[in-house]
């Protein structure tokens, strides 16, 4: 009899690879793609693009910049450039917006001046897009009970609505939250502080606007655009307080003025004490001068110790799915949240919280400007109550860009409390 013909083991070491490369391929063809567009192409749109390409990679999916839309369509073409997308997908002017609504995007990333986030953020719900969109979500009460609307409108679709509140998406920050606000760790809140004290941001220099474009482009300045930088920039954590109280504050008495800020419209520094009820109070201060004493965090005083919102986490019970995958970076967490509950099919919508959130800051940014007590019924309750801050609209609004009826705001008026308010 001959001798056996066996197969060694180099050969079926290469016979096995060749077997399960097939199924390996197969994988790779059927990876799901989400077709993406972003409205606003300057610097944090520019990274949230990045930043749900990396998100996409720890989810094991694909995504596909199908669409670009900015005020400036010089921005929008070179977005498009760098990822692939035709100049005829990229838009430009007050109606951008709505051209990359009729594409057939799934995912909308809004990362544009504040005032337009009602606008932009309807139109995207009305099109039942799932979206991501910066905070704030609006400058004034009109705007954020604007969005609370439309988040309704969500719910009822299904749509996915992840915002740009960044500690609401750190592991840290959500874990302590469940320990602390949740499980009642350290038993009860007393009080807290918190802060966004920086050097001075944006323009050095006067604006001198003349047209839209001015405004637009230099959009931190302004007020009827930013909603000045408590509004803007210290929202952050405005929204932490509101989150680890469980509620919005029922009044704010605040305070602030404008010393050295050379550009636009706005204040330098504020000082606000919210009111949350049931004695507690949460002090809240945000500046941006050079050569000060600097400090960006929050602070909150419970019973049985104190925690910055990020040192306790280890709670009984964690609220982060297992299966999620955990981002070095809160902003690929965002679009880790936002791609995760897409592809799951389960509900998440932001869009009242950081709703409510704006509305504690708009309400501070009031009381420091009339140098009057605000309350919640006010702004976000009563429209009877007080019918000039219920019906607050700055302007120029959303609208007036896209009629072009837009009137330049001064620079340098400001209000000043008790004599001339906004």
């Amino acid at each position: 009899m001959g001798k056996s013909k066996g197969i060694s083991r180099r050969e079926f070491v290469k016979a096995a690879a060749a077997t399960l490369a097939v199924p390996t391929i197969l994988v790779a063809q059927q990876r799901k793609t989400f077709k993406v567009a972003l409205i606003g192409c300057g610097g944090r749109g520019r990274g949230a693009v990045h930043d749900i390409h990396e998100a996409a990679k720890l989810l094991g999916v694909e995504v596909k910049m199908v669409a670009f839309a900015d005020w400036f369509r010089d921005r929008a073409l070179s977005a498009g450039k760098e990822y692939g997308v035709p100049p005829e997908r990229c838009f430009g002017g007050p109606t951008a917006y709505r051209e990359v609504l009729a594409t057939d995007a799934e995912i909308i990333l809004i990362a544009t001046a504040p005032a337009f986030h009602p606008v932009f953020v309807e139109a995207a719900v009305k099109a039942g897009k799932h979206l991501f969109v910066e905070k704030p979500i609006a400058v004034d009460p009109v705007g954020c009970r604007r969005v609370i609307a439309i988040s309704e409108e969500a719910e009822r679709k299904g749509l996915v609505a992840v915002v740009g509140t960044q500690m609401r998406h750190d592991w840290n920050f959500i874990l302590t939250h469940q320990a602390v606000a949740v499980e009642g760790a350290l038993g009860r809140l007393y009080s807290g502080r918190v802060s966004f004290c920086i050097g001075h941001m944006f323009a050095t220099k006067p604006i001198n606007p003349k047209t839209p474009d001015d405004l637009v482009r230099t959009w931190q300045n302004w007020v009827c655009l930013s909603g000045d930088h408590i509004v803007e920039q210290h929202i952050h954590n405005i929204d932490v307080a509101c989150w680890f109280v469980g509620r919005p504050p029922q009044s704010a008495v605040g305070f602030g003025f404008r010393a050295r800020r050379p550009a636009g419209d706005q204040y330098d520094f504020f000082s606000v004490d919210y009111d949350f009820g049931d004695g507690v109070h949460i002090h809240s201060m945000c500046r941006q001068i050079n050569d000060c004493w600097n400090w960006v965090g929050q602070e909150f005083v419970y019973e049985r110790g104190r925690t910055n919102g990020a040192d306790f986490t280890k709670p009984k019970n964690s609220p982060i799915p297992p299966n999620i995958p955990r981002a070095q970076s809160p902003y690929v967490q965002e679009q880790v949240h936002l791609l995760y509950h897409v592809i799951k099919g389960k509900s998440l919508n932001q869009l009242r919280g950081l709703a409510l959130s704006t509305a504690a800051a708009i309400m501070g940014r009031i009381s420091a400007y009339t140098g009057k007590m605000v309350t919640w019924d006010e702004i976000m309750g009563n429209p009877s109550r007080n019918p000039a801050i219920y019906n607050l609209r700055l302007k120029p609004t959303p609208e007036d860009f896209e009629r072009g009826t837009v009137e330049i705001p001064n620079e340098d008026v400001i209000a000043i409390p008790g004599v001339q308010a906004r």
